[in-house]
């Protein structure tokens, strides 16, 4: 098996099960050590999501937003909206494992564990859509996963951008969507309850895993990782670092983020 052009195959597939079979084989492959990698491989440079098929994609502007989970079709609305999350993270762990090479097998062994963590979590609340009568698909989309992916073409930038700000940015809203669905204690709630404190544990080491090979690009050029962090945001999302933001301290700790840069991020002179 030759390790980067399947891979690439593996990123244009157009549905999820397409996707994740072929995962599976090439992951049991990867594992067993039967495989190849090209020397001088160039990476494509993928013009549209993979979802873009069979997804109604739409401004962000113009996604729906339900905040309160006690209707069915709020329920479900949430739901396809983590299952997107999850989707694309799928997509984001596979190009991180596809589009940089000459890394050590660590680096690939992580973001290939992790592109199975997002199957595994797409696929327990798809579950629990489909048991509400709703599908991946009927509610619509916006692409901001993907253009963070399409513009972060460093290792450097994918590591800040990818894993230690957006999927930080999740350490922090899932506690909150938690307390509203305990707010609205019902069977299904307490089922999405479930998935989402799964999902919590493991995004923290995923954010772990972009925690170390962030500091381990920041070596390679040799940068301060902090100031560089702060550098590198305030470049893909100008003013970030200027909001006074409810962080989840502890997550973010257990992540790799140090008390300084969590006071910094978070404006506050006190690291909880």
């Amino acid at each position: 098996m030759y390790y980067f052009k399947t891979l690439e195959t593996i990123l244009l597939k157009k549905t999820p099960v397409e996707k994740f079979e072929a995962f599976e084989h090439f992951y049991t492959n990867f594992l067993n050590h039967e495989y190849t990698k090209e020397e001088n491989y160039k990476p494509i440079e993928f013009k549209e999501p993979s979802y873009s098929s069979f997804l109604n994609i739409v401004l962000p502007k113009d996604v729906k937003r339900r905040r309160h989970f006690d209707t069915k079709e709020g329920k479900a609305n949430l739901l396809h909206t983590i299952c997107h999350i999850e989707y694309c993270a799928v997509d984001l762990a596979l190009d991180a494992s596809y589009r940089f090479a000459s890394l050590p097998k660590a680096y690939y062994c992580d973001w290939l564990e992790v592109a199975q963590d997002e199957i595994r979590h797409f696929k327990m609340c798809e579950e629990l859509l489909n048991s509400l009568g709703y599908k991946y698909g009927d509610f619509e989309v916006h692409t901001n996963l993907f253009e963070a992916m399409k513009k972060t073409t460093t290792l450097i930038t994918r590591m800040a951008i990818v894993p230690r700000y957006l999927e930080a940015n999740g350490l922090d809203q899932n506690p909150k969507i938690m307390e509203k669905l305990k707010s609205n204690p019902d069977e299904i709630n307490y089922a999405i309850l479930e998935a989402l404190n799964i999902i919590l544990e493991e995004e923290i080491t995923h954010v772990q895993k972009g925690d170390k090979w962030f500091k381990y690009a920041c070596t390679l050029e040799d940068l301060e990782p902090e100031a560089t962090y702060l550098k590198l945001l305030e470049e893909f999302y100008p003013g970030s670092t200027q909001k006074k933001l409810e962080l989840n301290f502890e997550a973010r700790k257990k992540a790799g983020f140090s008390c300084n840069e969590l006071k910094l991020l978070a404006n506050k002179e006190e690291c909880e």
